[in-house]
């Protein structure tokens, strides 16, 4: 019985002791008070309580330490709970020390927290980056299409990280400087043969202005001559023009057609006014006959006339033909 007792004793005391050991961060408490970070106990199992897990807080806080720099725990817990990266900060802060930029830790919680990678900023400050545009096409004034890519050398600007425009709007102001600069030129050939001429535009535009960054030099890399767009603009306003003009012929010629059968209708309507006139005559004449108003002779006379003219429209048509 008391073999028993014994082991379930050592039982109990065994799964206390790891149950302590897990809540409680010896192991952590320990490392902090050998790097010359005070810290005690329950303040770590009081960030247990408050669900923060210690060794978040207390790595940095070491390196912190280490480099020479007073960050209060507390600060640092509080940038944890907000949803930062306290590793990042601490390691952005130190960075910044051994570079000599100055850097607070409120102003490094407050990069990170607005979603920036506030390291790599420093970093950047540090060795400037090198962002490529891809390829913008512009028109000089001579119609021909020049197609230029850029090498654009920005830092980063850390007092414009918060609120500041990033790499996008820095490769769309470019572009832009790009296009202004080949539109405005008389002829391709001078973009060819001096392309400072856009980096010097797209610098004294300023374009860095409300950005995170600051532009330390435009270069272009490439600039090739693409299409002939002013002749192409000709053949496709020649090839409208030659349309519209077809398509007012067939409008005239339909319209003259329409004329045509118009003036046959009504030639025809007059032939038949005709016929029906000459029908009429045969029924003149014998009412005349009746009313005593023709003679037999006078008849006789219009017939012989009648005839007369037909015999001198014969000969005339037979001289005609010969």
């Amino acid at each position: 019985m008391d073999f028993i007792v014994v082991i379930f004793l050592v039982v109990a005391i065994i799964i206390f002791l790891a149950l302590f050991f897990s809540f409680v961060p010896i192991g952590l408490w320990i490392s902090a008070t050998a790097s010359g970070l005070r810290v005690g106990l329950f303040q770590l199992v009081a960030m247990r309580i408050r669900k923060v897990v210690p060794s978040r807080i207390i790595n940095p806080a070491i390196k912190a330490t280490k480099a020479g720099m007073e960050v209060p725990l507390n600060k640092l817990e509080a940038h944890y709970l907000a949803g930062g990266n306290v590793d990042r900060v601490v390691n952005a802060l130190i960075a910044a020390q051994r570079a000599g930029i100055p850097l607070d830790f409120e102003r490094a919680c407050a990069i990170d927290l607005a979603g920036r990678d506030v390291l790599n900023a420093v970093q950047m400050s540090v060795n400037p980056k090198v962002i490529e545009t891809p390829v913008i096409a512009a028109i000089a004034k001579d119609g021909i299409e020049l197609r230029a890519k850029a090498r654009v050398t920005v830092r980063a600007n850390i007092d414009r990280l918060v609120g500041g425009a990033g790499e996008e709007t820095i490769i769309a102001r470019i572009g832009e400087g790009i296009v202004t600069t080949v539109g405005s030129s008389t002829s391709h050939k001078d973009v060819l043969e001096n392309p400072d001429l856009i980096s010097q535009t797209v610098l004294n535009k300023g374009l860095d202005a409300g950005t995170a960054f600051e532009i330390l030099s435009i270069d272009i890399a490439d600039v090739d001559v693409g299409r002939n767009v002013g002749a192409q603009l000709q053949i496709d306003q020649a090839e409208a023009d030659k349309r519209i003009a077809q398509a007012k012929a067939e409008e005239r010629r339909a319209m003259a057609v329409a004329q045509e059968q118009e003036n046959k209708a009504e030639v025809q309507g007059m032939r038949a006014r005709v016929i029906e006139a000459e029908a009429e005559v045969p029924k003149a004449i014998a009412a005349a006959f009746r009313d005593g108003k023709l003679g037999v002779m006078d008849y006789y006379n219009m017939q012989n006339i009648i005839s007369d003219t037909r015999m001198r429209d014969s000969i005339a048509g037979e001289g005609k033909n010969s």
